[in-house]
């Protein structure tokens, strides 16, 4: 689904939050005639976790690609200034700068990507996440691991980092796809066989 804000280059971004995100989403649980599987990639993890807090019966596997279920009360960038409305895609060496891999993006791929790309409402980033109901925690969930392969993260979320820290409460389960943090990328064919596999999980 395209979340407000991400419908063009030319959409007004400039009052959406995570809520409206979070809203979009429940949206379509609500209208969907059974449980749906919720997949989230990067800082989306916000979003279907928050998702998954509001309607834990309507979801029956969250999947996290080179993601996570963010704590309640964090937000991805709480320091984003309140003046900043959008976030367009970063320069490639500036992603690398801030700890981004683009392990096997070759550069035809990379110039489709920018191409493609939509700036993101800041808002998002901004807000903390509020979560309020501990049926979230019973929904089973999926780390499909790229960036950091699956021992690694067991290991950040025992030791709290706040992007893996809820991973120890959950019904979690880990798939290794090494790669960079696109996998929907840099690995489309493998990124669809293991969320494929991770939907049958119940």
């Amino acid at each position: 689904m395209t979340l407000p804000g991400l419908e063009s280059v030319a959409a007004d971004r400039s009052a959406i939050g995570l809520a409206d995100h979070i809203a979009a989403v429940t949206g379509v649980l609500r209208a969907a005639p059974s449980p749906v599987v919720l997949v989230a990639h990067s800082g989306a993890g916000a979003v279907v976790y928050g998702a998954t807090d509001a309607m834990p019966e309507k979801v029956a596997v969250t999947i996290y690609a080179d993601s996570g279920p963010l704590p309640d009360g964090t937000a991805l960038a709480a320091d984003l200034p309140p003046d900043v409305v959008e976030l367009p895609l970063p320069g490639w060496e500036e992603l690398e700068d801030q700890g981004t891999s683009l392990t096997d993006l070759d550069d035809a791929t990379r110039a489709e990507f920018a191409r493609r790309a939509v700036p993101h409402p800041a808002g998002p980033a901004r807000d903390p996440l509020k979560l309020s109901n501990p049926a979230r925690r019973d929904v089973p969930a999926v780390m499909i691991c790229s960036t950091y392969p699956s021992e690694q993260v067991r290991t950040l979320a025992a030791d709290g980092m706040p992007f893996f820290a809820e991973l120890p409460h959950l019904r979690v389960s880990y798939v290794d796809l090494p790669t960079g943090h696109f996998p929907m990328w840099s690995r489309p064919g493998e990124l669809a066989a293991a969320i494929d596999e991770a939907a049958a999980i119940r």
